[in-house]
């Protein structure tokens, strides 16, 4: 069909659009061998598929941060570069024009272009076959891994994880290299972080046993009503997960006798039982009572008298 015959059936309302065919010059691809880069294409999707496959498989098996970030973009980046490609040297590339007329159109008329444009579609989406499905392969793996982080990195509900530390009575205190603490190992004003003997090292468990160890005097201290025999020889020891998100609390201010989270800077007076004086932590840091063996080492009298952290759903006291 000649353009002029092309012109003259687009400015007759009566006669029927023209029928769509692989050789209609409108949907030529823009690149000479489009055989050539649906191959290319072909392997960059196949490559997108690989890496976001791989990190999904890195996530599940842990391995190290930087591996996450390499598959994950590889396969995001293969995938959109062929998507790129795809669009820009196998999709048609006009130039579109039409001859203007009357605006006004039948019911039939309508339906005969809405059906074109169906059908126009359909040819350009099935020619490609191959590619759509690679692409879609590489977006439907991506979509599933995509639920792994947010399905397991919520984790199981903390459940009772949170009321038992392995502290218990008699619990030797020692610090991250395992050293026991004697009562001359800290000068008054020092600071440590001390764990219950033999899980120093638990890699399970040593975020909620983790308690930080204060001289703030050399006789002992009376933080609130009934704990006289908690701190023996100015020791104090106080759970190290702040109560307002679960940060360590690792900074002594010893001027002020303040323990400081440096995550929202809350504040806890060692003195009077931990509790919160400044930031948004809604409750006292839970203190580890503390006795002196007659070796002079310090054990724990018992675990901790109520759930160490942040609140939770399952927690029942305050």
């Amino acid at each position: 069909m000649s353009q002029d015959t092309e012109l003259e059936a687009a400015m007759d309302p009566d006669l029927p659009l023209p029928a769509t065919s692989l050789d209609d010059p409108h949907l030529r691809e823009a690149v000479r061998n489009p055989e050539g880069a649906e191959r290319a294409i072909a392997w960059l999707f196949v490559l997108g598929v690989i890496g976001v496959a791989l990190f999904g498989a890195a996530y599940v098996q842990n391995w190290k941060p930087f591996t996450l970030g390499l598959t994950l973009g590889l396969g995001l980046f293969f995938l959109g570069f062929g998507v790129t490609a795809w669009g820009k040297y196998l999709m048609p590339q006009g130039p579109f024009s039409e001859a203007r007329h009357a605006l006004h159109s039948a019911q039939a008329e309508r339906e005969a272009i809405a059906a074109a444009l169906v059908e126009r579609t359909g040819v350009v989406v099935k020619r490609r076959r191959v590619l759509l499905g690679l692409l879609g392969s590489g977006m439907g793996i991506f979509g599933i891994v995509a639920l792994f982080p947010l399905l397991r990195s919520l984790g199981p509900l903390p459940g009772l994880t949170l009321t038992k530390t392995n502290w218990r009575r008699g619990s030797l205190l020692v610090d991250s290299n395992g050293r026991a603490i004697h009562v001359e190992a800290l000068e008054p004003g020092g600071i440590v972080t001390v764990f219950p003997a033999g899980f120093e090292n638990n890699d399970q468990t040593v975020a909620v046993d983790q308690t930080v160890l204060i001289r703030a005097g050399t006789t002992a201290i009376v933080t609130e009503k009934g704990r006289s025999t908690w701190a023996p020889a100015g020791y104090i020891a106080y759970s190290k997960l702040c109560t307002h998100a679960g940060c360590p609390v690792g900074l002594y201010e010893k001027q002020l006798r303040l323990l400081v989270c440096p995550c929202h800077q809350s504040m806890f007076n060692i003195d009077d039982g931990a509790v919160p004086e400044f930031g948004p932590a809604p409750r006292p840091l839970p203190q580890l009572p503390l006795y002196i063996d007659r070796a002079g080492f310090l054990r724990a009298q018992s675990g901790y008298d109520q759930p160490v952290g942040p609140g939770y759903y399952e927690r029942t006291t305050t």
